[in-house]
């Protein structure tokens, strides 16, 4: 089998009163205009029922220095998303009104467009509405063979 190495992204959503986000390992661009990029997100999930109905969320590209936060995110039974962050300088999106991890690479505020089953997951093709902060430099994190490089 084929291996592959992907960058790594934080997904939130704002789902009424309570923050939602999990780690993101299919995440790529779409078209440059209008700029789209797409999230594929495990159809079982109570994420992918949340972004269903509500189109808003934001994606963060995570930096090799935030391994423990993709962990955090990627962890069965993980609690909401603001517990998660706690401790983490984070804001609130003026666009999707999702939380937003700082000091990331880049972190993108994000509208559906359309939504695509693909197996056991969700495809959902989102425009971007704001780059919400885009660093110079730095090392993303990757994944690859299921392991953090």
């Amino acid at each position: 089998m084929a291996r592959f190495a992907t960058g790594v992204v934080v997904l939130t959503v704002r789902d009424g009163r309570d923050d939602l986000g999990t780690t993101v390992t299919s995440f790529m661009s779409v078209s440059l205009e209008p700029p789209m990029v797409l999230a594929a997100v495990s159809s079982s999930s109570y994420l992918a029922e949340v972004l269903h109905r509500r189109d808003h969320w934001a994606a963060t590209v995570l930096g090799a220095h935030q391994r423990a936060l993709a962990g955090r995110f990627a962890a069965e039974g993980r609690p909401g998303a603001r517990i998660l962050l706690a401790g983490e300088p984070h804001h609130r999106g003026p666009r999707s009104d999702a939380l937003i991890v700082e000091n990331g690479l880049a972190s993108l505020e994000c509208e559906t467009r359309r939504r695509v089953e693909a197996g056991d997951h969700t495809l959902f093709v989102a425009e971007v509405l704001a780059a919400d902060y885009v660093s110079e430099g730095g090392t993303p994190l990757v994944r690859a063979d299921r392991r953090y490089m």
